[in-house]
């Protein structure tokens, strides 16, 4: 084995292969003949044994990393996935408490306007209610003037009563079979 057990590190199948090729590149062509001449068969042979014993391991280990890299990129995946799924319902939930957030602004605003609307309803409704009673109330106060007035008139026109003494008993007023009228303001009578 000359030249294998000389280096310091192993070398892997790959520069092992390459050293065979480096060899069979650099033999001599028979003269008159297009065969080459391998001088050193068996460091070829032994170089060749070598990379075959490898490379079932270097194989065995390629596939592990290929299926370390396969689950990781799956790992990143799905996490990718998860995050975009997440951001997602985070937006959807932001558009509905958005939309929330509108419905009920328009719903305070309609509720506004029909409380506006029914307060302005009840305050029309109450100076309708204020403005029958005023009228209902004039109308009984121009009659209580217009009666005051007229009694007061018939005061001043009436005489005053007559006192006739002592021991008549009411003033102005005689016994009941005497003919004399009563003497006081009768508002009923004209």
């Amino acid at each position: 084995m000359s030249g294998i057990g000389d280096s310091p590190t192993v070398p892997d199948t790959e520069e092992l292969i390459h050293r065979v090729i480096e060899i069979i590149d650099g033999t001599r062509a028979l003269p008159l003949s297009s065969s080459v001449k391998l001088d050193n068969k068996d460091e070829v042979l032994e170089l060749l044994e070598e990379a075959s014993h490898r490379l079932p391991e270097e194989t065995r280990q390629a596939r592990w990393l290929l299926k370390e890299r396969d689950e990781y990129l799956a790992k990143m995946q799905r996490e990718g996935d998860g995050l975009v799924q997440e951001a997602r319902l985070q937006a959807e939930r932001m558009v509905q408490r958005t939309e929330i957030v509108r419905e009920a602004q328009q719903t305070a605003r309609r509720i506004v306007e029909d409380a506006r609307d029914e307060a302005r309803r009840l305050r029309l409704e109450a100076e309708d209610y204020c403005d029958q009673k005023l009228a209902a109330f004039e109308v009984v106060l121009d009659r209580t003037i217009k009666t005051v007035a007229a009694g007061r008139e018939k005061l001043s026109m009436t005489p005053p009563p007559i006192l006739d003494g002592p021991d008549t008993g009411i003033a102005g007023v005689e016994d009941e079979g005497s003919g004399v009228e009563e003497a006081f303001f009768d508002q009923d009578r004209p």
